[in-house]
């Protein structure tokens, strides 16, 4: 059973420093500056909508428009006046300075460095060598599938908000051009509806909506076409953001390959002949007869000198062609070897920068979370401080008021010259009852403590 390929391309910056993101949004850049078919801003748009619709105003047959107009650029701004007008006048009105409010949400984004302003998703069934022997007629009922490939993305991605789809049949194989914008909702800071390509299409949300997209395709196909089709094999490293351009001198070998075959067959055949021929010289050298003045030299008429001619000029040409194929062939495989191995070494440095940027995010949620623990006790130490220092003066203030109050006991039990009963009573009742202590009473007596510690004499 034939099996068809599937893709689903999403245009991406490969460069995704802060300086090749920043150089990419300027107005002024040159646009191969940088490896990039992301839609940054405005001008990016221009380009694509260049590409996707306006180069087909004399070619309406290669292109049939299913969502949108013949101006994907003006489809872009008004899906971003139905989508983010109502949050960008909400969040207007909270701004007290007017150097803070968005005054046109589409241009706000075009100039911004880190969001793209749209995204374009492509999306290919069935390649060249599927495709290259098919009539008009059968390719363009892909218009269906394509139609029900839109309404199972808005199911799987209900955020992706679609602007535009267009599909092309000018060239090896027909596919779809998307282009829509990712929104995220909910946000709490700056508008609440903002574009969020990064939020809704992650590495991880990209896998899972490839996958249920395929399925999809594969069973309208089948549907629209009435046939049982199944899908090959989903290739490693295809489920990313991938340029399609980067295939493009793959494919090019690809139909040279197809091309040698067919030269390879009409070498075959050469060779065959020339076998033949082989045969028919061998006659000819065999029958050959010696001269009467020397017989190791022999006749040979005009006719057969042709003969053999032809044969030499016939071998020399297959064996060029020969070896033109070979060396085709050999190139060929040497570059599948090549993208083969270059693919194994790109996906294990991604497994490793995936590996260690996770390691990364668990080390600064870790650090986050020590100085939030950090920060808690250093708030608890300092209020734990402050009720210590609240309770050593009050306990200077009623260390003050029981030295006056056995400083009042000495004056007038011991200093007087007559002993008051009453306090007399007061003092030994407090001892009995430990109020006072034997320190207390050896002050009320003498004037001095003795402490029990260190021996010493406190006046």
């Amino acid at each position: 059973m034939q099996e068809l390929s599937y893709s689903f391309h999403i245009g991406n910056d490969k460069n995704k420093s802060k300086r090749s993101r920043q150089v990419m949004k300027n107005k002024n850049v040159k646009d191969n500056i940088f490896n990039n078919n992301a839609i940054q801003n405005a001008r990016a748009l221009s380009k694509v909508n260049k590409h996707n619709l306006r180069k087909y105003d004399n070619n309406v047959e290669l292109i049939t428009i299913l969502r949108g107009s013949n101006n994907l650029y003006e489809d872009v701004k008004e899906l971003y006046k139905q989508e983010f007008e109502e949050a960008r006048l909400e969040y207007n009105k909270k701004q007290t300075r007017n150097d803070r409010k968005i005054d046109d949400y589409f241009t706000h984004i075009s100039n911004n460095k880190k969001s793209d302003l749209a995204c374009e998703i492509i999306i290919e069934l069935g390649d060249m060598f599927y495709w290259k022997d098919k009539e008009e007629n059968y390719k363009k009922k892909m218009n269906l599938v394509f139609e029900e490939q839109l309404l199972d993305l808005e199911n799987i991605v209900p955020t992706f908000k679609i602007a535009s789809a267009a599909v092309h049949y000018d060239e090896s194989s027909p596919h779809l051009h998307i282009v829509g914008v990712p929104i995220k909702n909910g946000r709490k800071n700056g508008m609440k509806k903002q574009v969020g390509k990064s939020n809704i299409f992650t590495k991880d949300s990209l896998k899972l909506i490839q996958e249920k997209m395929r399925v999809k395709c594969i069973s309208s196909f089948n549907k629209v076409y009435k046939t049982n089709m199944k899908l090959k094999a989903k290739e490693l490293g295809r489920n990313e953001d991938i340029q399609v351009q980067n295939m493009k001198k793959y494919c090019e070998l690809k139909k040279q390959n197809e091309a040698n075959k067919k030269r390879l067959e009409d070498v075959n055949q050469k060779s065959n002949d020339t076998i033949k021929k082989s045969n028919q010289v061998k006659e000819i050298i065999n029958n050959l007869k010696p001269t009467l003045i020397n017989k190791e030299n022999f006749t040979i008429n005009q006719n057969q000198l042709n003969e053999i001619n032809n044969y030499i000029e016939q071998v020399n040409n297959n064996v060029s062609d020969i070896k033109n194929v070979y060396d085709l062939t050999v190139i060929l495989n040497d570059f599948e070897n090549d993208l083969q191995n270059h693919d194994k070494q790109v996906q294990k440095l991604q497994d490793t920068i995936d590996k260690q940027q996770e390691e990364i995010q668990t080390l600064n949620l870790r650090n986050r979370n020590t100085k939030y623990q950090l920060n808690s006790k250093n708030m608890e130490i300092k209020e734990l401080n402050k009720k210590i220092s609240k309770l050593e003066q009050i306990i200077q203030i009623w260390q003050k008021l029981w030295q006056k109050l056995l400083d009042f006991f000495q004056d007038k039990f011991y200093s007087s010259n007559h002993k008051d009963k009453i306090y007399e009573n007061v003092i030994s009742d407090m001892l009995d009852k430990d109020i006072l202590n034997n320190e207390d009473i050896n002050y009320i007596e003498n004037g001095y403590t003795v402490s029990n510690e260190n021996d010493s004499l406190e006046m």
